[in-house]
């Protein structure tokens, strides 16, 4: 058994888009690594469920891949380039191309859900749109976004009017709106009720394929990984300890 957790996910012939070794990360010198030698690819089209209990290091695995996290030694590479050695306007470019979905969705109540999508176009924002004037253009592709994740008819509602998997659609739909490269969730349905923890599970999925990019989803829930990833990452005291695909960990 230990030796199927631990085989790498698939023989592939393209190349990870993010690609990750001997990571190890530890936030100050008086305190152990958070993360200690980590591995990890992430490929095109891509579900990834990281698994792991409070303070196995998802979360601090994630921030690395954005460079929030300081990476004491290994490498962390986005494409062609080493996050680690990223200068300011580089990590800013990086972020602008990662897509991130996180657990208490991080909308402005009081504004509509429109507008919530539509600052997920600020990265690239021009003067017009920095002043909160946007672009037409943007606001058809916001409004498509919003149609995409099933919620296109609470478009002029204020985000705070709406239930926790709706606000957390209109944060996905906020998400794409950086046409990102990436997409990041941190425990993104750990507030959610079963069914609508499915929904939004099987949403990012399908986003995924569609749209060619990896996703990376941290879960707690052995069961939802199991039926809404392509392969599954199991970190314990930031080490890794199960990977494997789904379909073979389910066997």
């Amino acid at each position: 058994m230990t030796d199927l957790l631990m085989r790498p996910a698939e023989t592939r012939t393209d190349e990870p888009l993010v690609r990750v070794r001997d990571l190890k990360v530890r936030y100050s010198d008086d305190q152990p690594l958070v993360l200690d030698g980590v591995d990890l690819d992430l490929f095109r089209g891509e579900t990834v469920a990281l698994l792991g209990s409070s303070g196995s290091g998802k979360s601090t695995l994630m921030k690395a891949l954005t460079g929030f996290a300081p990476i004491e030694s290994g490498s962390v590479a986005a494409g062609d380039v080493d996050v680690a050695h990223l200068k300011r306007g580089q990590l800013r470019r990086l972020r602008s191309q990662t897509g991130q979905v996180f657990q208490q969705f991080n909308l402005v109540g009081r504004l509509s859900v429109l507008t919530n999508v539509l600052t997920g176009s600020l990265y690239g924002a021009g003067a017009a749109n920095m002043l909160g004037t946007f672009r037409s253009s943007d606001r058809v592709r916001a409004l498509e976004l919003l149609d995409r994740v099933g919620i296109v008819h609470k478009a002029g509602e204020p985000a705070r009017s709406l239930s926790g998997g709706q606000q957390q659609r209109v944060a996905i739909a906020r998400a794409l709106m950086q046409n990102p490269r990436v997409i990041l969730a941190d425990e993104p349905v750990a507030s959610l009720d079963p069914r609508m923890s499915r929904t939004v599970l099987e949403l990012l999925r399908q986003i995924a394929r569609e749209d060619d990019i990896p996703v990376l989803v941290s879960l707690h829930v052995v069961p939802l990984a199991l039926a809404h990833s392509d392969r599954i990452v199991g970190l314990r005291h930031g080490e890794i300890v199960v990977s494997g695909r789904t379909s073979e960990l389910d066997a």
